[in-house]
């Protein structure tokens, strides 16, 4: 019952597990970038009220 349980192409499932995590990475940091543009564009277009000093 001896069985070698060695993968047969470790490099390439760790060059194909980095891109997929540098893909995912940069897909992230897009959306990232494009949800703070937006949350910069609308802050932008309303006034401010002054509701912080009521009191």
């Amino acid at each position: 019952m001896n069985k070698k349980t060695t993968p047969d192409k470790p490099a390439k499932n760790d060059q194909s597990r980095e891109d997929r995590l540098k893909s995912a990475l940069k897909a992230n940091l897009a959306r990232r970038k494009a949800q703070m543009r937006a949350r910069g564009a609308d802050e932008a277009g309303k006034p401010e009220t002054g509701d912080k000093d009521k009191g």
